[in-house]
């Protein structure tokens, strides 16, 4: 099912996220996970795609998997920055032949080490695929939205004008960056009222469970991780920074329910034990 029928039909959705295992020995990981996050009845789940296109067969092949083997409903994410037009209908007519509807269109970045004459120049910003992808019908199309302004960007402003041009293109929702502010959201949201964007919004949650995600996450993405956060995480055994961790989510999350939120969707890192305790946190009942 198209996860814009979904939008117009639920007042709030779920969603969860996942990445295609790298090795073997992971997948019953992933398996796992899915086994356990499935009995909350997710509205959609979403897979993936490398840097660069870099996990591209094994993001369509579990794409296809989760959707025949879990009949649940996915989203493939889908980068752009090293495709040709070719090399997107290829994918396109995949996902549309095996009956996967929904797509996160991405522009994606460029491995460091990717050859220079391998890169293509048919698309060089994520509007440019969502309007490409538009003109082929058939998709519901997702597109990424950044709180706190996207690393390359200028300005918020800016970044607000892009997120714009890619609903303006045919987008249908946007999910945003991981945030652990929920300030930057609702200003995030005020701007997008602000330019005309009147598509569901919907926020990105991941805990942070140690300390040591921190500085990952601040060089990923430019996520802020509030100073009292920080304080409560410092000098904290394995244990007890998991449990603050979940705790400050599950408090955020329920900050965004109040106001309304269109859903809430879970970077996972295809773990379940998080996302499953914030969950029940917030009173969702495992089937």
């Amino acid at each position: 099912m198209k996860i814009s029928e979904i939008l117009e039909s639920k007042k709030m959705t779920l969603s969860f996220e996942f990445f295609p295992p790298k090795k073997v020995e992971n997948e019953k990981i992933l398996f796992d996970t899915i086994d356990i996050l499935k009995n909350y009845n997710p509205d959609f789940v979403s897979v993936t795609y490398g840097a660069g296109g870099s996990t591209k067969d094994k993001t369509v092949d579990w794409t296809i998997r989760i959707l025949k083997d879990y009949n649940l409903n996915v989203m493939m994410h889908l980068t752009c920055i090293a495709s040709s037009k070719s090399d997107i209908d290829v994918i396109l007519e995949i996902l549309k032949a095996e009956g996967v509807e929904n797509i996160l269109a991405l522009r994606g970045d460029i491995p460091k080490d990717f050859p220079v004459e391998d890169i293509k120049k048919d698309f060089n910003y994520a509007y440019e695929l969502v309007k490409y992808i538009r003109e082929k019908n058939g998709f519901s199309i997702g597109v990424a939205g950044y709180p706190e302004g996207h690393l390359e960007s200028e300005s918020l402003e800016k970044d607000i004008e892009y997120l714009k041009l890619k609903v303006d293109s045919g987008a249908d929702f946007v999910i945003t960056q991981l945030f652990f502010d929920n300030n930057y959201y609702f200003e995030f949201l005020n701007r997008a009222v602000q330019v005309g964007i009147d598509v569901p919004i919907i926020p990105g949650i991941m805990p942070v469970v140690n300390l040591s995600q921190v500085q990952r996450f601040v060089e990923m993405c430019g996520a802020t991780v509030p100073d009292e956060l920080v304080k409560k995480l410092e000098g904290r055994t394995p244990d007890d920074m998991y449990k603050i961790g979940v705790e400050y989510a599950v408090l955020q999350c329920k900050e965004l329910i109040e106001n309304n939120v269109r859903g809430l969707h879970f970077y996972t890192l295809n773990k379940y034990n998080a996302t499953k305790e914030i969950l029940e946190g917030l009173g969702y009942a495992a089937e």
